[in-house]
């Protein structure tokens, strides 16, 4: 208990500080390579706490990295933040009822001000222990932007940023206390864009070519596609520009934004190409012209089971966070703030994760008091996905997830940003910020756990990162 006692004493000294940029964060709402403010923040924070920052890196302005070193030699050791806003999420901090701060305005519907924050006081908490110690090591803190976007970390994993790092710790606001048992699907996007021909749509049709009607064509045929690809494939599209607003003009132009989801890497780009010929036919069939440019590829995360026993254990003796009867009473508030469909698909999800005898208990204190336990392999794969995954294939790497919202809470709603903002997101990112930390020092001091995290590794990886992204494609700074 050493080691989680003196964490705990310098998470508490930093948990002011903490708790403003977190706060100040949530209220800047940057979106996806936007995040100037808030990344300042966090490297000014970083320098005065005696890090060396790196800005800029991989050619994102908005991403970084921190380190400090203390000592020769000993383990590298990385611990992940974000900071990225969601669009149209806007909402007052700690309020059930949906008031948006500015309407329309972005907002931190997925809880990156708490992952950022309290990712940072971990790395905070492990500089203190290794002078504290005099522990010979390194912790670096990787200033994550655009996680929402089209993300930062393959492009900071093809940059080599991960290269010679022993291991890396995360963390995801959540409803629940555990190491993530699941793994995450590989993503690949891109922008479909086509080019047709003017003319009066009524006067002289036959001379125009729509571009319009091949991007509806396209998803005419992508839709005919969904039939033919694998269970645990998605496919989403957006309109990005329809060609105007005029219907008497044949549109010679049109954008649509299309993302591809598979378990593997390889699935991802064996369905793209589907999704490629597709568009290609949909020119073909109107004399139009397509060009495509790939945006964003996540690889799929799985956990490190090897990481996983030991951070399990290390959760359970930081314990969930310290709840008060009046969480409890504002939690309720927002689970209750749901529709009635979203209710009866929370309930039933209760039941399957609490079991049916616990379902009055949960949904009158619904926040999560437990750690739950961690299963290892074979893991399923959930349909989410997240550039962390990239990570885990440069470098061996776990995410936890800690309860920061009610319990069956829905991520990327307007509910999710005004908790994120109140005393319930205070207490998860505080509580991760001692798991992060203290799972990072018992790494550290256990050689046994790095080696089998290492081989375990290997042997899924082949030990070389692979970027499931083009070599020409860049980060979509200011075109995403």
């Amino acid at each position: 208990m050493k080691d989680l006692e003196f964490i705990e004493k310098v998470v508490k000294e930093k948990e002011d500080l903490i708790v403003e940029a977190n706060d100040k964060i949530w209220g800047y709402a940057e979106l996806p390579y936007e995040e100037t403010k808030s990344a300042e923040l966090l490297c000014k924070i970083l320098e005065e706490e005696g890090f060396s920052v790196e800005k800029g890196v991989a050619q994102i302005p908005t991403a970084f990295v921190g380190r400090f070193e203390y000592g020769t030699g000993g383990p590298v050791m990385g611990i992940l933040g974000e900071y990225d806003a969601l669009a149209i999420l806007s909402q007052k901090a700690g309020c059930s009822v949906k008031s948006p701060v500015s309407p329309g305005a972005p907002g931190h519907g997925c809880g990156h001000c708490c992952l950022g924050t309290g990712a940072l006081a971990g790395a905070l908490a492990v500089k203190a222990y290794l002078e504290e110690y005099k522990k010979a090591g390194t912790i670096l803190y990787y200033g994550c932007a655009a996680e929402e976007g089209a993300g930062a970390k393959q492009f900071m994993a093809r940059a080599g940023l991960f290269e010679g790092v022993d291991f890396v710790y995360t963390w995801h606001p959540s409803d629940r206390n555990e190491v993530q048992n699941t793994c995450n699907v590989a993503i690949m996007g891109a922008n479909f864009e086509f080019f047709g021909r003017t003319s009066h749509a009524g006067g002289s049709p036959h001379l125009g070519r729509s571009a319009l009607d091949a991007a509806e064509l396209m998803s005419v045929g992508v839709n005919y596609l969904r039939e033919h690809m694998i269970d645990k494939a998605r496919i989403h599209y957006a309109y990005v520009d329809a060609g105007g607003t005029s219907p008497n003009v044949v549109q010679d132009h049109s954008l649509v934004k299309y993302e591809v989801r598979a378990p593997k890497v390889s699935q991802m780009k064996e369905l793209f190409e589907r999704v490629v010929k597709v568009a290609k036919g949909a020119a073909m069939m109107t004399e139009t012209r397509v060009e495509y440019e790939i945006t964003m590829a996540f690889s799929d995360y799985v956990p490190n089971d090897a990481m996983a026993k030991l951070a399990t254990e290390c959760m359970m003796e930081v314990g969930a966070p310290d709840w008060k009867e009046e969480d409890f009473k504002l939690a309720k508030e927002f689970l209750n703030s749901y529709d009635s469909d979203t209710l009866a698909s929370i309930r039933g999800e209760i039941e399957a994760d609490y079991g049916t005898e616990r379902l009055a208990e949960i949904l009158e204190w619904p926040l999560d008091t437990e750690i739950h336990p961690y299963t290892t392999g074979p893991h399923e794969y959930t349909s989410g996905s997240t550039d962390v995954g990239d990570v885990g294939y440069a470098v061996p790497t776990l995410n936890l997830n800690v309860a920061t919202c009610c319990i069956g809470n829905v991520g990327h709603t307007w509910q999710m940003t005004a908790q994120s903002g109140s005393v319930l997101g205070h207490k998860g990112l505080l509580t991760a910020a001692k798991m992060l930390a203290l799972c990072v020092v018992r790494t550290m001091e256990s050689p046994e756990t790095m080696k089998a995290a290492k081989k375990e590794y290997v042997r899924r990886t082949g030990g070389i990162y692979q970027c499931p992204l083009p070599a020409q494609v860049e980060p979509p700074v200011g075109r995403y």
